[in-house]
């Protein structure tokens, strides 16, 4: 049985949303904010309104989650996903999209797909540049990366900013397709292997 934690601002929404995935046959915890105590669940996804995520530590708890869990944001049309998909999550659902694909792409997630695209047309950034080259400075940071660099480390290095460092780490992952640190690491190691 897939265990699901569903955080949504809107109450109308959420009330559909959790007797959906009852009716699908999921587990669902359920709140309107996600705070220190949602952080503990374990749950196989977590469905994370962006709406009722702060902006001081909505990142931060998306980081601390995908370690333990596949996430999903939950959007409305037209919002750029990519601090969140950045930050661990897998992909996005549009609170537009229909039951029968939420629950496929829920279903995805828990078998552990964690490249989702988003729903309703706009598609996550690494889904959109996956597969693309890495340019020769992505290529020296990821090689940094796969001797187990810090970013500091790296910038020292290399004779350029940590800030700089960042932003290559930001296209990597986008270019590579990974969301967090652990897939970044593995990924780099695979490709230090071969």
């Amino acid at each position: 049985m897939i265990r699901v934690a569903a955080i949504a601002d809107s109450p109308i929404y959420l009330v559909g949303l959790v007797h959906t995935l009852k009716t699908a046959g999921m587990t669902v915890t359920f709140g309107f904010r996600i705070d220190e105590e949602q952080l503990s669940w374990d749950v196989d996804v977590a469905l994370l309104d962006i709406n009722s995520l702060t902006p001081d530590d909505g990142l931060s708890y998306i980081r601390r989650l995908s370690g333990r869990a596949g996430i999903l944001m939950l959007h409305e049309d037209r919002v750029d996903l990519d601090p969140y998909l950045y930050a661990g999550a897998c992909g996005a659902i549009s609170i537009r999209e229909s039951a029968r694909n939420a629950i496929s792409t829920i279903q995805a997630v828990a078998s552990g797909n964690r490249d989702i695209p988003a729903a309703k047309g706009s598609q996550p950034a690494r889904a959109k540049t996956a597969g693309v080259p890495l340019s020769g400075r992505e290529k020296q940071v990821l090689y940094q990366i796969s001797r187990g660099l810090t970013h500091g480390q790296i910038a020292t290095r290399l004779g350029i900013s940590p800030h700089t460092v960042d932003t290559y780490v930001k296209r990597i992952r986008t270019k590579l397709g990974v969301g967090n640190k652990a897939e970044l690491t593995r990924a780099a190691i695979t490709a230090r292997a071969s």
